[in-house]
């Protein structure tokens, strides 16, 4: 799950982690009496910052530096309600519905630091470079060995020891180490206790006055550690969602959507996989990836086509079962079902195999409905790329 900038500055800040002064608005009228309160607090500048799921904001015009109050609020009038498009938005981009208004600092450097799970070490690793402001995974693909990094044992934490060996990779000068070391550790405590999957503070900033600060801030966190998290599950944003994946949530579906014209509907997160891959192979383009789950009911399963079936571009559907947990026959009763009640009028291909194979090949035949069903996964592929350009 991901939350904005601000929200993730309100959990860094309880841990102790230095961040500006500054408050989230919803409407142009909040965001002007944030910033009147900044500037008669004594701030030299306020920055006003579209809040969405997507990095680039600035490239896309959704930071901007006021000087005073006036071009603050010509700021907020401009950013808040546009649709911001990014490199991670997409072309369609991303409606800003609130804004975060922050005190300027006097920036001296801009670093970056992340922590994140690796997965070959089973560890929480921790990152830091000097090519701060920068994208990270631009860095590690040009001048990989910019990116200073420290595994953490999980049976001891985030040692002093490593906190100052990052520090001093960075070139902080002999006043700011020992503030570092306590940034460092705070923001470890924060990731480990939050079930944290990454934080990312870029930019890590000094200041003139040799002050550190996370100037920006994104975490994401573990979906399957939620339960333990009351507190951090109620700060999802489903506005910043793709509103199918929303719906699917509410079903206990696992469903994310693509750019293609062939929908699946697959149980398992492997075989949905292998599924996409063979569909890719054969010459189509998958529409989303559905995993069903192994108990799947027939009430999931008439909900998960009304999800496949909002999406305009799907030309056809591909089902792929291996039943083991899900029974095939309860499947195969599934999508008559579903077919019957929902009118589907795109074409089905099925791959069916598993516990009670023919019987759930009986119910299709039996149906009336004109269902294809694949002998094997290749012949299934072929058969619902062929019925999806046919349908174009």
């Amino acid at each position: 799950m991901k939350i904005h900038e601000y929200q993730a500055k309100e959990i860094l800040a309880k841990y102790g982690v230095p961040v500006p002064r500054g408050e989230v608005a919803n409407t142009p009228e909040e965001a002007a009496a944030v910033a009147r309160k900044l500037f008669a607090e004594g701030a030299s500048g306020v920055v006003v910052k579209a809040q969405i799921h997507a990095g680039g904001r600035g490239k896309g015009g959704g930071v901007k530096v006021a000087k005073n109050r006036d071009e603050a609020e010509q700021h907020v009038q401009k950013i808040l309600g546009m649709q911001l498009i990014t490199h991670q938005t997409g072309p369609q981009g991303q409606k800003v519905r609130r804004l975060l208004i922050e005190e300027t600092a006097q920036i001296d450097r801009e670093l970056y630091l992340g922590i994140v799970l690796d997965r070959s070490t089973g560890k929480l690793t921790f990152m830091a470079s000097q090519a701060g402001g920068m994208e990270i995974e631009e860095v590690a693909a040009k001048t990989p060995e910019a990116i200073y990094k420290e595994s953490i044992d999980p049976a001891i934490g985030l040692g002093a020891y490593q906190a100052r060996k990052l520090a001093f990779a960075l070139g902080l000068k002999p006043t700011q180490v020992n503030q570092a070391v306590a940034f460092f550790q705070s923001l470890y405590k924060a990731t480990l206790e939050t079930d944290a999957s990454l934080v990312e503070i870029n930019p890590f900033i000094t200041t003139k006055d040799d002050k550190l600060f996370a100037l920006d801030a994104k975490i994401n966190f573990d979906d399957n550690a939620l339960f333990r998290h009351a507190d951090i599950k109620a700060l999802r944003d489903v506005d910043e969602e793709d509103p199918l994946e929303v719906e699917a949530s509410k079903y206990s579906l696992n469903y994310i959507k693509l750019d293609g014209t062939i929908a699946c509907m697959v149980n398992g997160a492997g075989l949905a996989m292998a599924t996409m891959d063979i569909i890719q192979y054969a010459g189509g383009s998958p529409a989303n990836f559905l995993d069903v789950g192994g108990g799947a009911t027939q009430e999931q399963i008439e909900h998960a086509f009304e999800i496949l079936l909002s999406d305009k571009n799907v030309k056809a559907i591909f089902i792929n079962i291996f039943g083991g947990i899900l029974r095939v026959d309860r499947l195969a009763t599934g999508v008559v079902a579903a077919a019957k009640n929902l009118n589907v009028q795109v074409p089905i291909v099925l791959r069916l195999e598993g516990t009670n194979v023919e019987e759930g090949r009986k119910i299709l035949k039996e149906s009336g409905l004109n269902f294809q069903v694949g002998a094997t996964m290749k012949e299934a592929a072929e058969l619902v790329v062929a019925a999806a350009k046919e349908a174009k």
